[in-house]
């Protein structure tokens, strides 16, 4: 695969990765996990450590470059970025206004992707692993959300927890915000560019990121297909966060959405997204299969 098309594959995966961020209930990490960067992207972010300033210090930012893999970091950086500050306004409107039809394609394209990986799994994983996995999912994802005006310390350690959120396929960033009673105003802080807000977040997701990373990457190397089960069964755990029918944080029957919105229950389109999902996760799949190839 020559530069400029793998570059571009990574910058592809950033952006899919930073519109699922934008979703409650759709993981970052998700999309790293069935597109086949996640053990490239944890290995970069586990390789910071009081040694990379001694290194950048002793041998140039060019050895810190390359041993940090930090073009592949500011590739997908980029295009998480890019992609969320595009979208958070417009996944806004969708979710406002099309939301079952947003949330059946997004449990359509995780669905499809569990199957994927399920195949991968051996069955004595899945059964226990998988299982542990999937109750702690659906036991997040059930959760009440809060509802406390949040202060500077509450953003930052929302975003560490959001950010090792974000690590974990299954469980989204933006789902612990919204548990936290955070996702709203760090939304709104996007859109308005609150710097304090902003970097408050950032820090704690700094803090985070750091931190966790070298957790999951230990546990990788070491108990990799355990692991994986379990991930598997977060993600298909966490799945009841995208039920389609939700109003106010209220799961609810198809008829009783009508009702309690007042609006079109959009069954006509509910469907056709769920498949388009399913399709999206089989590209989404094979793709990741082949930039490993």
């Amino acid at each position: 695969m020559s530069g400029w098309r793998h570059r571009g594959g990574i910058f592809a995966r950033g952006l899919a990765m930073g519109v699922a961020e934008v979703i409650p209930g759709v993981s970052g990490g998700t999309i790293a996990f069935i597109t086949g960067i996640y053990d490239r992207l944890l290995g970069a972010l586990a390789a910071w450590s009081p040694r990379s300033a001694q290194l950048l210090f002793r041998e140039g930012p060019a050895a810190l470059w390359r041993s940090h893999d930090l073009g592949f970091l500011a590739i997908l950086g980029a295009g998480m970025v890019a992609s969320y500050l595009a979208t958070a306004r417009v996944i806004g409107y969708l979710l406002d206004h099309y939301g079952p039809a947003l949330w059946s394609f997004f449990l359509g394209l995780i669905a499809a992707s569990i199957y994927q990986l399920l195949r991968e799994t051996p069955l004595r994983f899945a059964a226990t692993y998988g299982l542990v996995g999937a109750v702690l999912g659906a036991g997040v994802a059930t959760m009440a959300a809060a509802s406390a005006a949040p202060g500077l310390v509450q953003f930052f350690f929302g975003g560490a927890l959001a950010v090792t959120a974000w690590i974990l396929p299954g469980i989204s960033g933006s789902l612990v915000l919204l548990l936290l009673g955070l996702y709203e105003p760090f939304v709104a802080a996007v859109n308005t560019f609150r710097l304090d807000i902003l970097a408050a977040t950032g820090a704690g997701m700094a803090v985070g990121l750091l931190a966790f990373a070298k957790a999951v990457s230990f546990l990788l190397r070491r108990h990799r297909a355990a692991v994986l089960a379990a991930l598997t069964g977060l993600m298909a755990g966490s799945m009841a966060r995208l039920w389609p029918w939700r109003h106010d944080d209220t799961w609810l029957t198809p008829g009783a959405y009508g009702v309690a919105t007042g609006d079109d229950p959009l069954l006509i389109l509910v469907v056709p997204a769920a498949l388009a999902g399913v399709g999206g996760a089989v590209l989404l799949v094979r793709s990741g299969q082949a930039a490993s190839a």
